[in-house]
Parts: C-alpha cells; sequence; structure tokens
C-alpha cells in the first residue's frame, strides 16, 4: 500500500507560536469521586504546578503570581470550594480565556451515578453535597450544579470504565507539555458486549468479518496470533474494508491537526473484543505509524484479562505487530 502524505505541522506554525508563547493554565471539575485528585497529580507528574480546592476569588491572584508562562498551572476548582458556584466559574472562565497572554482549557471529569455510589461506598467516603441525605442524592445534586460547566469544557473525560493508569494516558495525551503540533493517535481495541469506551472519539464495528471464535483451534488465541490474523485478514471483505477505513482517516487526520485537537482516540469493537478487533487495531496502529504519526495502542479485553502475555506476546513479536505496554491492574481513579 503506497503511503498518503504525512500530515505535518506546516501550515499551523504561526497559531502553534501563538499558543506556545502563552501561559498554560489546566482548570480541572467534575464530580466528586471521578478522579480529580488522580488528574492533579498527573498533571503534576507532566510538570505543571499544581493547586487543589482553591476558592474561585483567589484564581486572578495565583495566575499572576505564578507565571504560567514559565511553569504551567493545573487547578482543581470543585464543588468542595467555599465560593464555588457554576455562574462564579464562569465568569471567571470567561475573563480568563479573555486574556491573549493565557492558554486557558477547562477539563471536566464525569464519570456514571453507580460508578460513583460504590466508589464513595468503598472508601466509606462522605458525598460534599450529601449533607444529611444519601450518596445517590448528592450525585444528583451535584450532577444538576456542575451541568453548565460540562458543556463549557474543553475536554471531557468519563472515568467510569478508565482505570488511573488510563485517566493519566489521556491527560498525558492532552496536555504533556512537550508535545508537538503533530496530532498524537490512541488505538483500542473492545467488546461491545462489555460496552463503548467512552473516551473514543471515532468508533468502527469489524462483527461483520469473520470470526475466529467458531474455530475450536482459533478460539483461545487472540488477534495478536499469527494464526488468527490469517483468518481474519482471510475474509473476502476485508482488504476493502480497510482500504476504505484507511482512506477516511487520510483526509480526517490533517484537518484534526489544523483544528488544534492534540489528541485523538480510535475505538475498534468486535463481539468478545479478543480476536477480529485485536487484529483490525493492530494493523490500523502500524498504518498510522507508517503515516509518521505518535501512536498508542491498547487492547482493552486482553489488558482485563491478562491475555497479553507469555504465548500471546511472542506470537505478536513473530508477525510484527506492534506492541503497546501492558496496561496498570485495572484501578478506578475514585480520588477526588
Amino acid at each position: 500500500m503506497t503511503s498518503p502524505d504525512v500530515p505535518s505541522s506546516e501550515g499551523l506554525g504561526d497559531s502553534a507560536t501563538t499558543i506556545a508563547s502563552r501561559g498554560r493554565v489546566v482548570l480541572v471539575t467534575g464530580l466528586s469521586g471521578a478522579g480529580m485528585s488522580v488528574a492533579l497529580k498527573a498533571l503534576e507528574d507532566l510538570g505543571y504546578e499544581a493547586v487543589d480546592n482553591l476558592r474561585l476569588s483567589l484564581v486572578p491572584a495565583l495566575i499572576r503570581q505564578a507565571d504560567p508562562k514559565r511553569r504551567p498551572l493545573a487547578l482543581v476548582i470543585d464543588s468542595r470550594t467555599r465560593d464555588f458556584s457554576a455562574q462564579n466559574f464562569l465568569d471567571e472562565l470567561e475573563e480568563l480565556r479573555g486574556d491573549d497572554d493565557l492558554d486557558v482549557s477547562l477539563v471536566f471529569l464525569d464519570c456514571g451515578d453507580e460508578v460513583l455510589q460504590r466508589r464513595f461506598t468503598e472508601t466509606r467516603r462522605r458525598h460534599p453535597l450529601a449533607e444529611d441525605r444519601t450518596v445517590p442524592d448528592g450525585i444528583q445534586r451535584e450532577r444538576a450544579l456542575l451541568f453548565p460547566l460540562k458543556e463549557e469544557a474543553d475536554v471531557t473525560i468519563d472515568t467510569t470504565q478508565l482505570s488511573i493508569h488510563d485517566l493519566r494516558r489521556i491527560l498525558s495525551g492532552h496536555f504533556r507539555r512537550d508535545a508537538q503540533a503533530a496530532l498524537q493517535v490512541f488505538v483500542t481495541s473492545f467488546s461491545f458486549r462489555q460496552g463503548l469506551p467512552r473516551e473514543a472519539d471515532l468508533v468502527f464495528d469489524v462483527r461483520f468479518l469473520t470470526n475466529p471464535h467458531y474455530d475450536p483451534e482459533l478460539r483461545p488465541l487472540t488477534g495478536l496470533h499469527p494464526a488468527v490474523a490469517a483468518r481474519v485478514e482471510g475474509d473476502a471483505d476485508y482488504p476493502a474494508f480497510f482500504r476504505n477505513l484507511t482512506e477516511l482517516l487520510r483526509p480526517l487526520l490533517p484537518r484534526y491537526n489544523q483544528e488544534g485537537k492534540s489528541y485523538l482516540t480510535i475505538a475498534i469493537g468486535c463481539t468478545g473484543g479478543k480476536h477480529r478487533s485485536v487484529f483490525v487495531a493492530e494493523r490500523l496502529a502500524a498504518w498510522l505509524k507508517e503515516q509518521g504519526l505518535r501512536v498508542n495502542l491498547s487492547h482493552r479485553e486482553l489488558d482485563r484479562q491478562g491475555l497479553r502475555t507469555g504465548a500471546a506476546a511472542n506470537a505478536a513479536g513473530a508477525q510484527g505487530g506492534s506492541q503497546a505496554p501492558h496496561s496498570a491492574p485495572h484501578q478506578a481513579p475514585h480520588q477526588g
């Protein structure tokens, strides 16, 4: 296959230079228990000066003193704050965005109600807005309070199914300090039975391809194994599908780059997330790398089930597939 032109940052020089010369400020808010403490720690590890639970009235003074041009600033401002209100937050956000010397991003962390309730129950923490009510009441009250902020967010991250490792990866993709103008792409395979990856920007369904699950010899293997790869690739409709997939992405990737999107997640799904989606995700990640893009690759169900070790990993190496680091154990980002 002939490689298309590499999406480049040419033509973005003026805007990239302008952003680089401005002080970066990342405001983090969201639902209690959705992972704000983890997010702040992740940004601190990326080199940001991190401040938690800051009163809104103190934000302007802190920004003046912190000098975010020298070192970027990350602030967590949520419902725990004494003078917090959504309208006050939006007014402050509007003023900050109007400052030409600042590059301001609002990150909103969301999470499903059942998972939030479980996190508070497991940690025996009191919901800040529950007061004399139940935890579910506190969650609903906070969700209504914060809805206007979610609508204004530049980046919304749903942590319902994310591990701490996943949350850190997403934040690094968006806000790492050494990020180049070129788009960074994260490709993941997944099982539709286990739910869509909520962080996905683009989702592709490959359940129409031949399913190796129904072959007793291939069933225990994964899409990293050459025999499974050969079965999926042998489907008469696979070549046209993959060609059309890359032709669809070819014009989109430079446009995402031009619009200033720094991080794109592409999810490939099949029924079990073990065979077809894994193989296609591997091939797509390899194609994206050929285009000169920075690519990370993960297989959600294989990582959760520990199927990317031993023989599976060796098989992947034998077929020349791209390997991503093993994901950390699935630990929910319940802090904050």
